[in-house]
């Protein structure tokens, strides 16, 4: 007998019809990789040297190119220059800003595994205190016990001895 094919909720994620599923997404960390690249690469000396090799190109380009080639004029103060370096730091703040708040997501999360850590280890060195308290406990009743039993011994010798001497004197033949 054949089965009805399994529809809606039923039927298992690979048989369902590709028409209504989802195109992949791109990961949501690359984006925040992203930030904390350009984080790393503005704070270097090598992205400073560049930007500052570029400035420089630009405004030597613009003062010392002939008339018709300039595309920024020195007289207004490289306008155009001003506004590629405030676009680019409008864009670098919160980049920056991102990849910091990644990172103290991430200083968040070490330091919450970090003091659940130092709650075990102190909760397995209490346990092993408490072990080697209780081992210790253990020995000593051992040896008091010990140091009863041979006293117990002594007593029992003695005893012996005593009635070793009462027998012999005076009492005739023993019967076994």
């Amino acid at each position: 007998m054949a089965r009805a094919p399994k529809s809606g909720f039923e039927a298992p994620r690979g048989r369902r019809s590709r028409v209504l599923s989802r195109p992949a997404q791109p990961s949501r960390d690359r984006f925040g990789r992203f930030t904390e690249w350009i984080a790393r690469a503005m704070g270097t000396p090598a992205f400073l040297l560049i930007l500052t090799l570029f400035c420089v190109a630009w405004i030597v380009w613009n003062t010392a190119a002939p008339e018709g080639l300039r595309f920024d004029d020195a007289a207004l103060g490289f306008t155009a220059l001003t506004l590629m370096l405030s676009l680019q730091a409008s864009y670098a703040a919160p980049l920056i800003l991102l990849a910091q708040n990644r990172q103290d997501d991430r200083d968040r999360v070490q330091i919450e595994q970090d003091r659940q850590r130092a709650e075990r280890n102190l909760a397995d060195t209490e346990y092993l205190a408490r072990e080697v308290v209780a081992l210790r406990m253990a020995l000593t009743d051992m040896q008091d016990e010990m140091i009863s039993r041979d006293v117990l011994r002594q007593e029992l010798k003695a005893l012996l001895e005593r009635l070793d001497e009462r027998e012999q004197p005076g009492d005739g033949p023993r019967s076994s």
